[in-house]
């Protein structure tokens, strides 16, 4: 099987504990296309990632947005998101000390990303254990490009991954938060706001100062009816599941 023999090729440079590989499509749900955790583990790392928190991983953001090559998850995150919601209420279930993945673009817009994860136990990578990724990665992503380059996507793939699609579209992201009588910038700033972004990388991102900022945020907060991080994230997962 390729992907085993990949991984036992990949463990003679470096040690990890899991590997999970997701395919990425605009907002559709990603399909796992291949795994080394039991079945307990498998509810944490696939299940619950699948009905919605994936769209605010820093791995699915990079993926779309066209990334190719090794990195780190510290290399992605926004700068709160070690703090954010989404990290404190589902990453930190995983009990990742790090997670580093190879990201393979492949026609039609889909992404390929093969995740290596070390537990706590284990430690964070070294620098040369994160050199000797890094070496290897153009070899790894031609051959996760010829092996996947015929992925189906997530209309026509097997039953056992196949999930119903998305928003896909600004305009849908957009109708989302709309549905709660946000604006379109303050869509813009919840969205941000959960990948885990400051109020001042949001400023940057939008060209706005940070005092308008948080006026929005304010605003927001009391549109939606929430006073905390754990609300808003609360709010998103049950919209994302209503629109499924």
């Amino acid at each position: 099987m390729f992907e085993r023999a990949l991984l036992d090729w990949l463990r003679l440079h470096v040690g990890f504990d899991h590997c999970v590989v997701f395919g990425y499509r605009g907002a559709a749900r990603p399909p796992m296309l291949f795994e080394t955790f039991s079945a307990a583990e498998s509810y944490i790392y696939v299940a619950l990632y699948q009905e919605g928190p994936y769209l605010l991983d820093p791995f699915y953001h990079a993926a779309i947005e066209g990334r190719e090559g090794f990195w780190r998850m510290r290399e992605l995150a926004p700068d709160r998101f070690y703090t954010s919601e989404y990290y404190r209420s589902y990453y930190t279930q995983t009990g990742l000390a790090e997670e580093a993945g190879f990201f393979v673009q492949l026609p039609e817009s889909t992404a390929v990303v093969l995740s290596l994860m070390r537990l706590a136990r284990s430690g964070p990578f070294g620098t040369a254990e994160v050199r000797a990724l890094r070496d290897l990665a153009p070899l790894v992503l031609c051959l996760c490009g010829q092996h996947w380059k015929d992925l189906p996507t997530a209309r026509s793939a097997p039953d056992r991954t196949a999930l119903p699609l998305l928003p896909g579209s600004e305009f849908d992201r957009a109708r989302l938060w709309a549905s709660q009588s946000l604006t379109g910038r303050e869509g813009e700033i919840v969205n941000l706001v959960l990948q885990g972004h400051s109020s001042e990388s949001i400023g940057r991102a939008l060209g706005i100062s940070v005092g308008t900022v948080k006026v929005h945020r304010r605003n927001i907060h009391q549109k939606l009816g929430i006073h905390s991080q754990a609300g808003l994230f609360a709010r998103f997962i049950e919209l994302i599941n209503r629109m499924a």
